[in-house]
């Protein structure tokens, strides 16, 4: 099915099932541990051995020997594998280094062995007897340092945007603000490490796994291991987090398919901690500057967005420039992101990948840039919205609801009581302040295909390689076939995260739920034709309460598979409408804050999100979802930092002990809430994304209820105590 034209009313519309908070259905499977994660396959997978990764101790060089003959006589050891055992490896499509170094090293913690053994004890103590001697090569850590060297990258799409003539409008402009921000390398720290079991039946592969997009992971896969991609099947119904850490294969996937060769037997591996950290991927630190001109009425004539970061070589940037070319409107534009070369372990996508540090900045600026023009930070984001893509001023937003978020968002959060004089507000040893940010994060689609089957008893089962990285994909893709279908949730079984499904969009990006949904909905319509041509009725059939009815007749939709099982297949596929109208979601946090007057120690008090993001398919799912994002952005304003070792090239803080994020502790009662809205450009739908939209903003909103409190304004994060400390209000 091919969605060319503007959604009209379609089943979905009825909503007896979709758009209903319903509870998620693998919910009893995660609470009573019946949930197959990769790892616990022991019920497709007995006898597996035990596989132990060996990390690098060198950033970049060459490996110049390796001993594992120690490792290899020691109990229990079936196997080693390193680069000289290996065979020809590729490096796939999605991977910036080797997943398997040899005889370079490009990173800290890049995998240079694998030790398999009958346990995990045996495999870990093993590990440690494997010698490595490496001659390492110089290399750059420090974003700051190489800043001047950083060049426009020319892979990215467009990576320099000018719209006018920024640099005259700014100098001429009677209100400016010239700042630079930073933000810190972050780790997804998702609870669930990358984790896989890998078994060989002759020249074809299984691996059970914890991955976000499968039919990127099976390619890449069989790309690296020089085999056919009809020759590897990927299975991942469910995902301990990923925030992108998991879209890609990583080395743990990788050493299990090669270890399971060598071994002979399935093969487990899972990254230990300190590898998931440096081993794989993370969001990479930002500079950022930021120029605004206004007028003295606050209407923003100039703005200018410039952002570094650094990846290894081949890499790509992160792209924190992306929402200030289409947030506020400005005649006068330029954006740039510039890459510069570090040999630190690969940055890449975390959740609202561009956006989220994007958005860490701009909103502090924008929060400057009221304070400089005395008008309050609601007003000035009202004063500069745009109907209209700011750099393409022909094409219109298909739907644009920010000021009704701002405006709910004030209301419902008491806005009008927020002293606008920083410092001004205490509770005993407590500084009271508030703050407000934009949220902003564009809409994507994806092909999607899904194939769903009807049985003799009414049941629908769908199937789809679609992942559930704890998102509900499970949930709203079965309110999806029952409101098509016209039965229950409970007429309703979905199968997923298998690469013997139709290819679906994965979970990434905020374009899972809409365009997987999409892609059952195209199935749906295929099998709602079947069965009214099987039941001799009308094409326009009806679908309701588990029968189909046309033309004065009813018939239970269960005979039209009495001869049979009836099955269709279908994706979605999309037009230019996207390009036509730009499809974005928006949104408005509020934070409330309270500083010790003496420590400077942060607590959070509360939080609110209002989000416009198209239909919401599941209100409950979804509100999750936000919270989650909002407890994210809250660790990204407060705590979360990778350290790096700028001698040696590695994140120092390479565990949950050491790399903070927040805790129940931490956060306060958070409240969401979703405008009624629909966007018919969309999909059949109507839906857009909304699970990275929640992060986009929260940081700024806290570091600027930061200033409200304590009229201390800092533009590195996290903002820690000892950035506060020394510039508190003086306590009598």
């Amino acid at each position: 099915m091919k969605f060319t034209t503007p959604a009209t009313t379609n089943p979905i519309d009825q909503l007896k099932v979709v758009g209903k908070p319903v509870d998620r259905i693998d919910g009893p499977y995660k609470t009573t541990g019946t949930a197959r994660y990769a790892y616990e396959r022991h019920d497709v997978v007995p006898n597996a051995a035990y596989g132990y990764v060996v990390g690098a101790t060198i950033a970049k060089g060459r490996i110049t020997s390796i001993d594992a003959a120690a490792a290899r006589r020691a109990p229990g050891v079936i196997a080693v594998v390193t680069h000289e055992n290996a065979g020809k490896l590729e490096k796939g499509d999605y991977n910036t280094a080797k997943l398997l170094a040899g005889p370079l090293v490009e990173h800290y913690h890049q995998a240079v062995a694998l030790v398999v053994a009958e346990t995990f004890e045996q495999a870990r103590a093993a590990a440690g007897l494997v010698r490595v001697e490496y001659s390492p090569i110089k290399g750059e850590y420090d974003l700051a340092k190489a800043k001047d060297s950083a060049k426009v990258p020319k892979k990215e799409e467009d990576p320099e945007t000018k719209t006018g003539n920024f640099q005259s409008a700014f100098d001429s402009a009677p209100v400016k603000l010239d700042a630079t921000y930073t933000t810190p390398d972050q780790s997804h720290a998702m609870m669930e490490p990358h984790a896989s079991i890998a078994a060989w039946e002759g020249d074809k592969l299984t691996v059970w796994t914890s991955n976000q997009m499968i039919d990127w992971g099976k390619g890449d896969l069989a790309k690296t291991l020089g085999i056919p991609k009809d020759k590897v099947r990927l299975v991942s119904p469910y995902i301990g987090g990923g925030f992108g850490g998991k879209l890609f294969v990583r080395a743990e996937a990788l050493l299990a398919a090669l270890g399971a060769k060598q071994a002979n037997r399935p093969v487990k591996v899972a990254l230990q901690r300190a590898l998931m950290i440096n081993n794989t991927t993370h969001r990479p630190a930002t500079i950022q500057r930021i120029r605004i001109g206004a007028t003295r009425e606050g209407r923003i004539t100039a703005i200018a967005h410039e952002s570094w970061s650094g990846d290894l070589p081949d890499g790509k940037p992160e792209t924190a420039v992306q929402q200030t070319r289409l947030l506020y409107a400005g005649a006068h534009r330029l954006t740039r992101l510039n890459l510069a070369v570090l040999d630190l372990p690969e940055g890449n996508a975390m959740r609202a990948p561009g956006e989220a540090p994007g958005l860490m900045a701009l909103e502090i600026a924008v929060d400057e840039l009221a304070e400089k023009l005395k008008m309050d930070p609601v007003t000035l984001r009202i004063v500069n919205d745009t109907t209209v893509d700011p750099e393409k001023r022909t094409r219109k937003f298909s739907q644009r609801r920010f000021v009704e978020c701002l405006r709910t968002g004030a209301e419902k959060f008491g806005w009008n009581k927020r002293n606008a004089q920083p410092a001004q507000v205490r509770e005993g040893r407590w500084l009271i302040g508030l703050g407000v940010a934009s949220a902003f994060r564009n809409n994507l689609v994806q092909k999607s295909a899904a194939r769903v089957r009807l049985d003799g008893k009414g049941v629908v089962t769908v199937e789809t390689d679609m992942t559930d990285i704890g998102t509900g994909s499970y949930t709203i893709i079965a309110q999806t076939a029952a409101e098509m279908m016209g039965v229950g949730l409970e007429q309703v079984v979905v199968k997923l995260g298998d690469s013997d499904f139709p290819v679906s969009a994965g979970s990434g990006g905020q374009w899972g739920g809409n365009s997987s949904t999409a892609g059952v909905y195209a199935a749906c319509v295929k099998l709602r034709e079947a069965v009214a041509a099987k039941l001799g009725l009308a094409a326009d059939a009806q679908f309701a309460d588990g029968a189909v009815r046309a033309g004065g007749k009813s018939v239970p939709l269960r005979e039209a598979a009495a001869g049979g099982e009836l099955v269709a297949e279908d994706k979605m596929e999309y037009g230019d409408l996207d390009k036509k109208f730009q499809q974005s979601t928006f949104g408005a946090h509020f934070v409330e804050v309270a500083v010790d007057a003496y420590t400077g120690e942060v607590r959070i008090r509360r939080m609110l999100a209002v989000c416009a993001a198209g239909r919401i398919l599941n209100p409950k799912s979804a509100r999750s979802q936000v919270i989650g994002a909002m407890t994210m952005g809250a660790g990204a304003a407060l705590m979360e930092e990778l350290a790096v070792d700028k001698r040696i090239g590695f994140f120092v803080n390479h565990d949950l002990a050491t790399y903070e994020v927040p805790v129940h502790a931490d956060i306060p009662h958070q409240e969401v809430i979703f405008l009624d809205e629909t966007d018919p450009m969309s999909s059949p739908m109507k839906a857009k994304g909304v699970g990275e939209l929640g992060i986009c903003g929260v940081a700024a909103a806290v570091a600027n209820a930061i200033y409200n409190a304590t009229g201390v304004r800092v533009r590195e994060y996290p903002v820690t105590l000892d950035k506060l400390l020394d510039k508190l209000p003086q306590v009598a």
